[in-house]
Formats: C-alpha cells, structure tokens, sequence
C-alpha cells in the first residue's frame, strides 16, 4: 500500500506539472504556427490527453475485454463533460460565457453531437464493425478538413513569448499521460482487491483515469484563463474518442454492444454542452452545478448505490 501510495503522488506531481507546461506550449505553439488556440486545443492537446485512452481501448478490445474498452469511451466522454467542464466551469464561469469565442464553441460542438450521434445510431446494429468504422474515420477526417479552414477563427493577440513551445508541448503531454498511467494503475490495483466488476471499473475508475490528462490539462488551462485550450481540449477529445479511436479498431475488431443505457447517457451530455454557452456568468455556474451533479448521479447508479 506504501508503493501504491507512492505512486499515486509521482503521478499527481507528474500530471499537475506536466499540465501547466503543456498548456504553455500549446498557446505558445498556436501563435507561432499562425492558428488558433482552439484549433491547437481541438488537434495537437487533445489528441495528446486522448492518448490513454486509445491505449487502453485498444488493449482492451485486443484482449477480447470488449466491455472495458467500450465503457472506457463511454465513460471518458460523459467525464469530460460531465465532470471536467463543469469543474473548469465552475471555477472559472468566463471559460464558456465569451461572446468572442462562442461562435467556434458552437460549432466544434456541434460536431461532437453529430458525431455522438453517430455513435449510437450504428450501434443499434449490436456492434461495431468495419462498416461503423470506416464511417467513423469518414467524419473524422471530414471533421479536420473543417477545423483546418476555420483554424484563424479566434485568432487574437500573442500571449508573452514562449520559447521551445513544441519541446514544451511534447514534453508536458509525456508527463501528463505518465502522470495519468501511475495513477490509474494505482486506481485499478484498488479496485480489484474491492472486487469490484469490470464494466463497474471500465465505466468510472478506468474511464476517469484515462481522462486525468484532460482533466489536468483543462483545469490548469481553466486556471490561466484560456478558454479556447480549456474546451477546445474537452471537445476534440470526445470527437477523437469515438471518431478515431473506435474507428481504428473496428476496422481490424468487431466488438459488440451489449450496453445501451449508457450511449444514451453519453448522448445527454453531449447536448447539454450548449447550455453553458448562453446566459450570464451564474447562470453558466448553475448549469455547470447542474452537470457536475448529474454526473454524481450516473456514477452512483453505475456502482448501484441510487
């Protein structure tokens, strides 16, 4: 339990550090590339804190463990809105309510809806296989050839010099998904000495963990007062969670979908998004109040306790 302890504070060190620094060269990355922030925050971050969940995705549809890696997508994704937005938005209510950035807000959700969406349409089948697969790379990349022609759409003014800002990047990302990976390790070990069942793990402890880079990304970034790094982050990680992740493997896996309920969950979220992009700052903060609570809700569900 000491080791594990250990551990656990390596990684928190790791992802908190590692999170600042990444949110510092992504800015400055964005302004040296001559795009925007968000577009930086929607690609190079957020494919960055996705990656956990790609690997543990994978590895779990290779090894036939099909409800982990789905609930881990499932899971990650009703996280990242239903936990880390509300809590970047509750600590700081500017983050969604700015007139300037809304219109790029609106749209990259938009795309992420249209792409949750299509998640749970196809998976109607009973499962996921090659045809779902090639749709879903179909959007995705139809989806980065839109981000690429509206990547000047917040363009403002520089932030202070940063130098190295990729070796930043890259180098923070590393410690944020490190920082994740000894913490979830951590996370599971516990879980299965509680014996608690793999779906139960998949869908809250797996799914939270792989969503700690995103988590520690988007709070340090909500923190610093960027916005467009702080959502951009949560948003290109749920369309890269579906879009690519599932898209990839089910072209080699066919996995099925025994689960329903929480597509639909995830789909509530995803459209309850658009609620903090109107009203004022409490307004905003109450809505964000209002999904942090749900989120409490479901995961109390998951584990049978409501």
């Amino acid at each position: 339990m000491i080791l594990v302890f250990v551990l656990f504070i390596i990684g928190l060190i790791l992802l908190l550090k590692g999170a600042e620094v990444a949110v510092s060269g992504a800015e400055g990355l964005a302004f040296r590339m001559g795009v925007s922030a968000t577009t930086i925050g929607l690609t190079v971050v957020a494919f960055g804190t996705s990656l956990p969940e790609f690997f543990v995705t994978t590895e779990a549809f290779l090894t036939a463990t099909y409800e982990i890696g789905l609930a881990n997508i499932t899971g990650s994704n009703v996280a990242n809105i239903g936990l880390i937005l509300a809590l970047c938005v509750l600590i700081n209510p500017t983050l969604t309510a700015s007139r300037h950035l809304r219109p790029r807000f609106l749209k990259d959700s938009l795309l992420m809806l249209a792409a949750t969406i299509l998640y749970a349409v196809l998976s109607l089948r009973g499962v996921i296989d090659w045809i779902t697969g090639l749709a879903f790379l179909v959007l995705f990349f139809g989806i980065l050839f839109f981000i690429r022609k509206n990547r000047h759409d917040d363009m403002k003014d520089p932030p202070a010099e940063t130098k190295y800002p990729l070796v930043k990047t890259v180098l923070g990302l590393g410690a944020v998904i490190l920082g994740s990976h000894l913490l979830l390790t951590s996370a599971v070990e516990i879980a299965a000495i509680l014996g608690i069942p793999e779906y139960v793990i998949g869908l809250s402890l797996v799914a939270v963990g792989t969503s700690l880079p995103e988590l520690a990304t988007s709070l340090i970034a909500a923190v610093k007062n960027s916005p467009a790094i702080s959502v951009g982050n949560i948003v290109g990680s749920n369309i890269f969670n579906i879009l690519f992740i599932l898209g990839i493997n089910s072209l080699f896996t066919t996995v099925p979908v025994t689960e329903y309920n929480d597509t639909l969950v995830m789909m509530g979220f995803a459209a309850a998004i658009f609620g903090l992009y109107f009203g004022s700052r409490m307004q905003t903060r109450v809505w964000a109040f209002v999904l942090l609570v749900s989120y409490v809700i479901f995961i109390a569900m998951v584990f049978g306790l409501a």
